[in-house]
């Protein structure tokens, strides 16, 4: 890769279709970034771990045989110091509300929703560029490396990549524009760059290396060409749940929370010790960090809800073949059709139910329609499948707020301490994630004690530890769909158990097991990081 260009010292601020106060689409204009940290978050938890680590995961297919673990290809190598992600795992949580829960297009957040909102900035970056720079302008270039070249075809990277250079917010971009885009890959698009008007196609959008010294597993460049000489040109990374980066990024300024804290063991002094409800802790910071006032915030997560169970709604009532080579049937509208004569029993009828919500979801999301990252678009089926059944019992829509705030927390600690990041930490850290968001969600919505929402989640992702990401042909559909069922399902499972005992005799603490996940996330084998390299992507043959 070439070194990027000297980036402009401005950025959009209220930009194009998604000029709404706190959108998200572009972040700050870089600046010279904080000195590199000594240690990265990657290392936390990993002394206290070593001695009850379980041995490392391994993978066998009928193409491979079963390897030990000193046998394994390496794994993938450590994130840059530089990043953000990895500098701001020092210190207080700063995470916010509309940082956390993204609105865009399906299948994924790092690979659909990442590049068009990382291709959207660089179109309103190079539009500010002076005149006489843009005269020279003759072509838009996108290179992607790593994972999001490996698996960008399935997941729709190379139409989002190019939707964002012809000027479409990812908030609002239709999803019917990004399909007529993969329907017609040789159709022309013209855009125009100030005054200068460039013709644009999907070979614009360049799957490059796989493999490489990164930043980040998932990065990409983009550059404006004068002939074969770049006029500008910006190194992007998409670091998880829908969160970017760029060359010099420097994080934005916020204020501090009036309630700081790095880990689980943190907050239980607030919450236990003084009695601080975690709903009122959560707004409080968020008002404090934000900016915003309290109605902003609760516009915010209504917002949210909605476009999560419209969602639901719709993916009850489609019936497809969803796209790609895979040839999915959908299911969730049969499986709720069939309810009404099921004879599972009232076990079975709640387990089926619950279920074809995370289906409904998970297949809109393989459509490439709207979602919410909860905390990425992989595992975008399963807080609304809470959300839907939480509804179905009546909680009221203050407790599915509150509840919102309860998983936002646990997604917090995750992102800081772990990562949300499937080329990162495989599928653990998506549909594991979600899941222990769940069940974070239904504990605090009904009621319970700090404690027991504590438990909850870390029940739920104490049991997707070691998940890989394995998506077959690239495509957020086998197993991803299912797993977001069964991840809600897990949700409510481990909201029961951990409601039911004694929690102070709960052995694993919720701190304990994110360390564990980002010891898993480290020692796991690239191929099954998201690259389609290993696991059901190579044992699944398509005819």
């Amino acid at each position: 890769m070439k070194n990027p260009l000297t980036v402009i010292n401005t950025s959009a601020s209220k930009c194009g279709p998604c000029g709404s106060t706190g959108c998200g689409s572009c972040g700050p204009a870089p600046s010279v970034s904080n000195a590199p940290a000594v240690l990265s978050r990657r290392e936390f938890g990993y002394t206290a771990l070593v001695a009850s680590a379980a041995a490392l995961l391994t993978g066998c297919s009928e193409q491979q045989p079963t390897q030990t673990a000193s046998q394994t290809a390496p794994a993938a190598p450590a994130l840059s110091p530089d990043l953000a992600v990895v500098q701001q795992s020092k210190g207080p949580i700063l995470t916010t509300l509309d940082e956390f829960y993204k609105m865009g297009p399906g299948p994924s957040s790092s690979h659909t929703m990442c590049p068009i909102r990382i291709t959207y900035d660089f179109f309103q970056r190079v539009s500010k560029l002076p005149d006489d720079q843009l005269k020279r302008a003759t072509a838009l270039k996108v290179h992607l490396y790593g994972s999001l070249s490996a698996t960008g075809k399935g997941h729709g990277t190379d139409r989002a990549a190019l939707a964002g250079l012809l000027g479409k917010a990812p908030a609002t971009c239709p999803p019917e524009f990004l399909d007529g885009l993969a329907a017609n890959p040789d159709e022309v698009h013209k855009v125009t760059i100030g005054s200068i008007p460039l013709n644009l196609t999907l070979k614009d959008i360049i799957f490059d290396a796989t493999k490489g010294d990164f930043h980040h597993p998932n990065t990409m460049t983009a550059v404006l060409l004068a002939g074969n000489d770049p006029l500008y040109e910006l190194e992007y990374y998409s670091v998880g749940g829908g969160f970017i980066e760029w060359k010099g990024y420097k994080a934005p300024e916020k204020g501090q929370p009036k309630y700081p804290y790095e880990h689980a063991k943190d907050l239980k002094k607030y919450l236990i010790d003084d009695k601080i409800p975690l709903p009122k802790l959560l707004l409080e910071n968020e008002l404090a960090i934000s900016g915003k006032s309290e109605k902003d915030i609760w516009e915010l997560l209504d917002q949210v809800s909605e476009v999560m169970v419209r969602g639901v709604d719709t993916g009850l009532k489609v019936e497809s073949i969803l796209p790609g080579p895979i040839k999915l049937h959908s299911k969730a509208a049969e499986m709720q059709r069939n309810l009404n004569n099921s004879k599972k029993g009232e076990a079975g009828q709640a387990v089926t139910r619950v279920a074809s919500y995370g289906f409904a979801m998970g297949e809109e999301n393989a459509r490439g329609h709207i979602i919410v990252t909860a905390p990425t678009a992989g595992s975008a089926g399963i807080i609304p499948a809470v959300v839907k059944s939480l509804q179905d019992v009546k909680v009221p829509q203050q407790k599915i707020r509150d509840g919102f705030l309860a998983a936002a927390a646990i997604g917090y600690l995750c992102k800081h301490n772990a990562t949300l990041s499937g080329a990162e930490g495989g599928c653990q850290a998506e549909v594991g994630v979600g899941s222990s968001m769940g069940a974070a969600m239904i504990a605090q919505a009904l009621g319970e004690k700090p404690k027991v929402v504590s438990n909850a989640a870390e029940s739920a992702l104490e049991h997707h530890l070691g998940m890989t990401c394995d998506p077959v042909a690239g495509y957020v559909q086998l197993p991803c769909i299912e797993r977001c069922a069964y991840g809600a399902v897990k949700a409510w499972t481990a909201y029961c158990i951990a409601s039911e005992e004694n929690p102070e005799e709960r052995r694993v603490d919720l701190d304990t097991t994110i360390s564990a996940m980002a010891l898993t996330a480290k020692e796991m084998n690239v191929k099954y990081k998201e690259t389609s390299e290993g696991g059901l992507a190579v044992s699944v043959v398509l005819c």
